[in-house]
Parts: structure tokens; sequence; C-alpha cells
């Protein structure tokens, strides 16, 4: 531990003797520091131990005195060495007052008792202090080493949490809880969800220090850092404890980061492979191939072609790949979590993923982008930023011999997404329902538009009522008496209209795909 006034007292070769603040020696010493300038202040940092003989102080006034003292408290210093037998034989009454107003501690230091010496004697503490620290350090680095290697991230947050006195969590790219010491600390860890999040928006290496009453009932502190080597930092270590960390404890940190930052990026290289081997598996699947598909997943992949599975195709612009890239990191950790297989291979400016029918890789993917959606609908989402232009397409349930028409379809509900300016569309919403929403689309409304604009444009006019003629008639599946009797018109009349109406248009109605065309384009521009 560093030196204190109460160590210096205690010295036997300084012989110094406590004249006032008595109950204040506990207090660490930054530094001995003489000083004769009536006003030392300014060229003071704090914690220092000043040494004054008075040589420029009237020291026996109570006013000067309780004005220095007061100002030398106010700057941190943390003591006051006088000496005496050099201009009072005696350390003045005013000034001992002083200090005891001020609560500072005052050492007598007797004739015999050089500065320099005491200078020594912190120098030497301090000295000393910061050799155990460092030594204490490589030992605990040594120690967080052989845990790594012996049991793993989780061995190794268990010695950095001995070795800190407090507790240490690691997060997974999507900011959840993988791994927790001691055991109670998970649930403290993930209320830090939020602030690790902000984390991840800043380029590694980042860190922050958290805490207080922001954070529930809890005043510890906890610092944050940043893993990984990578534009996006690929986890997060938090470190907590009930004060500062000493310098011991910062050397276990800072290799505690090393050692899982050297795990991660070894990781990294591993699932580089992965995604590989991810890749050879997707080709052989959309080209028909389910037998060596299987047989190349192997262990890796094989659980997940055993049961239905879905297909994901995601796509961003060239440009807001990062969109993309926190997408997989949310599929890949939901997936991690559960202990389920999960596909996923980059292909330039799309992401494709097979993860099992209701599991979690695909859930996670969805709340993705509803969290997303909402905060399109909220304006929370910058506009033209990377998140803005993500669009998902998830297929229907599938297996490997259809695992080609389950890609088809997640390029369509892909497509649709697009034009809707959605985030997320599955296919079974598509393929189930009514056909009505899809005339929503800009173009659909478009041809509509130009289709029934002549026959609008005629019943602007005053002569007639074409269009809801038309209507009615289609409706009725062009029965002549019940589509008049639905106008309140003859029969006559209306035949007369439809005439018009194949005149103005130049088309047949006897033709089912005109009565077809016209039927989508009245719904799409007056569902009613």
């Amino acid at each position: 531990m560093p030196p204190t006034l109460a160590s210096l007292v205690h010295h036997s070769a300084l012989k110094l003797t406590v004249r006032a603040g008595g109950d204040r020696l506990d207090v660490p010493v930054r530094w001995a520091h003489v000083s004769e300038l009536a006003d030392p202040v300014p060229y003071m940092e704090g914690g220092e131990l000043l040494l004054i003989t008075a040589l420029k102080l009237d020291a026996e006034d109570p006013q000067a005195m309780r004005r220095y003292v007061k100002r030398l408290a106010g700057a941190g210093v943390v003591g006051l060495g006088f000496a005496v037998g050099v201009n009072y034989e005696e350390i003045p009454k005013a000034l001992v007052d002083a200090a005891e107003e001020a609560g500072l501690p005052l050492l007598e230091v007797p004739r015999r008792t050089p500065f320099l010496a005491i200078s020594k004697a912190v120098s030497a503490a301090i000295a000393a202090d910061q050799y155990r620290a460092v030594t204490a350090g490589f030992a605990a680095q040594r120690e967080l080493t052989r845990q790594a290697l012996t049991d793993g991230p989780e061995g190794l947050l268990a010695a950095l949490a001995s070795q800190v006195d407090g507790w240490a969590a690691l997060y997974d790219a999507s900011g959840a809880v993988v791994a927790a010491a001691p055991e109670w600390a998970g649930r403290r860890a993930a209320r830090l969800t939020a602030d690790v999040e902000r984390l991840r928006d800043r380029p590694a290496p980042a860190s922050a220090v958290v805490g207080g009453p922001e954070h529930s009932d809890h005043d510890d502190r906890v610092e944050l850092h940043s893993l990984g080597t990578g534009r996006r930092p690929r986890a997060a270590l938090a470190v907590g404890t009930a004060s500062a960390l000493g310098t011991a404890e910062r050397y276990a940190v800072h290799s505690a980061i090393a050692l899982l930052t050297l795990t991660t990026e070894r990781s990294r290289s591993l699932h580089a492979a992965e995604q590989r081997l991810g890749a050879a598996v997707l080709r052989m699947l959309l080209a028909g191939e389910p037998d060596h598909a299987r047989a190349v997943a192997g262990d890796l992949y094989g659980s997940l072609l055993d049961a239905p599975f879905r297909v994901i195709v995601a796509e961003a612009p060239h440009g807001a790949g990062d969109a993309l890239g926190a997408l997989a990191e949310v599929v890949e950790s939901a997936a991690a979590r559960s202990g389920e297989a999960v596909l996923v291979v980059p292909e330039g400016e799309r992401l494709v993923v097979l993860g099992a029918d209701e599991g979690k890789a695909v859930l996670a993917c969805g709340n993705h982008a509803a969290t997303l959606e909402q905060a399109r609908a909220a304006g929370t989402v910058r506009e033209g930023g990377e998140e803005d232009h993500l669009v998902v397409g998830l297929s229907a349930p599938s297996g490997p011999i259809a695992a080609a028409a389950a890609y088809k379809q997640a390029e369509q509900a892909l497509s649709v997404a697009r034009r809707r300016g959605r985030v997320l569309v599955e296919h079974e919403q598509l393929a189930a329902g009514s056909v009505l929403p899809l005339l929503a689309d800009d173009a659909v409304k478009a041809f509509a538009d130009g289709l029934l604009r002549a026959l609008r444009e005629h019943d602007a006019t005053g002569r007639g009522d074409l269009v809801a003629s038309l209507r009615a008639w289609l409706s009725r599946h062009g029965q002549w008496d019940a589509a008049a009797a639905d106008l309140g018109v003859h029969r006559h009349t209306l035949r007369y209209r439809m005439r018009r109406v194949e005149e103005i248009l130049g088309r047949s109605l006897d033709d089912p795909d005109v009565r077809m065309e016209l039927w989508l384009a009245l719904k799409a521009t007056s569902p009613e």
C-alpha cells in the first residue's frame, strides 16, 4: 500500500511527533515537498506532505496561520511537517490551533531529522508500493493466463473477479451476457446492456465508466471495455468494484482485456472458416444436392439439415454493410446462446441465413427487424443511415430437398419488402390472405390510374356514370339484369354504357384478361 502519514510517524528513523490532526493519519502521501513560500498553493497538486521551517511566515499570528492552513487544506495538502530548532524552538500555538481547527495533520520534525530523510522515506515507500503492484500484476497475469488456458473465459472471469475484489462479466456482440463471476453478478451485468450497446457504437478500443444512482440501487463502479480489433467490437468486458482500481488491479484488468481480445480474434478466424464451409453447404443445397451438402455439413451444420429450417435473405446497398454485419451478429449470438446451429453466408450486398424453424436465430432476426421498423416509424433512425437501407425476406419452413424453392421465396419476400419500404416481409404473409394488399404498390396504382383515366374524364363531363356501371357489371359477373337493378337503371341503358366503355378503352369486355385488369384497377384505385 502507498505511504501514509501514520507510516511516516511510525518510521523509527524519522522521530516525527503528531501535534494536530491525529485522527487523520491514515491518508496516503503522494509526495513530500519543501517550500518556504508564503503561499505555496499554486505549486501543489494535492496529496503532498508539505515541509516548512516558517522562514517567511509569521507563525505566531493566529489570523495569518488560519488563512495559511485553510489554503493548504483546500489545495489537498494532506499534512504539514514543521521543523523545530531552526526558526522556532517549538511549533507556535497559533499554527497548532489553526491546524486543529482545519483538521490538517501537523507533524513536528526534530532538528536532527533533515527534510531530505523524510523525502527519501516517502520516495522509497512509493517505489516499494509500485514494485509490489507490478509484481502482483505479473502474478495476476500468470494466473489469468492459466485460467484462460484451462477453463476458458469463465475461468478467466472468476480469476479476475478475485483479483479486483469485485465482479466481472463478458458480453457478446449483441450486448447479451455470455458469462459472469461470481454467479450473482449475471443479473447486475444484464442491467448494463444499454451501456454496452452505446460502447459498441464507438470504434475499438473503447472504454467507459458507469455506476452510481443512475443504475438502480447499485452504487458500485463499473468499467466497460470493448474487445476486438475491428471497426465493430465483437465483445465487451465489464468489471465492477466498490472503488477505483489500484495499480495491481489495473494490471489484472489490462491482462484480461488482452487475453479476451486474443480469444476474440482467434474466434474471428475460426468464424471466417466456418462461413466458407457454410457457403459451400449453401451452394450444394441450392444446386439440388442435399446429400452432398449433408456430408460436408458434418457435425457443424448437420443438425440444421435434420429439421425444418427457414431461409433469410437480407440486403443492404454498397456502403451500408454494417447493417448486414449487425444482423449477422444478432442472429449468431442468439443461436450461440441457445446452442442451435445457424448457417450465415455473406454475399456482397446480401446476407443469407439458414436457421431452424421456430428457432432463436429466426426469432432474433424478426425482433431486430421489428425494432428497426419501430425506430423508422418514430423517426429515430438516421435517414440514409445504414439501418435505413436494410431489407429482409423470410421463407416458409422448408427442408434440404426444397432449399432452392425456399431461397426463391425469401427473394420474393425481399422484393416486396423493398417496394413497400418495410424492413422484413415473410413469404407466408404473401401466400395467405387476400391479394388486395398487394394492390397498394405504387406501380399498380399508376397502372390503374392510367387504365381508368379516360372513363373518369368522360364521367366528369356529366355524360354518364361509366366507372360505377363498369364496377356493378363486373361485380355481377356480366349479369345484365342484376347489375342494372343494382344501379337502378334499365338493362338497355347498362348495355349502352358498356359499349361506350369498350369504345373509349378500345378493348373488348368479352376478353377475360381485360375484365380481370379492369376489376383489379378498380380495386387498386377505390377498393371499397
